[in-house]
């Protein structure tokens, strides 16, 4: 396996990363938003149909 920021071989105690750099690196990608997760707006979800209710307990 790889290092995903920088390609050089992973190390044990940083895994999936190769050091402590690169690991800070992708924290900071992710504290600056530069990752996103996709989410669903508004806009998407009033175009689909109404949820069912959760069924009732007996």
């Amino acid at each position: 396996m790889s290092c995903p920021i920088c390609g050089k071989p992973t190390a044990d105690g940083y895994r999936p990363f190769c050091s402590r750099r690169c690991a800070d690196v992708d924290l900071g990608r992710w504290l600056t938003e530069n990752y996103r997760i996709p989410a669903e707006t508004e806009e998407e979800t009033e175009d689909l149909p109404p949820e069912d209710p959760p069924p009732k307990a007996h």
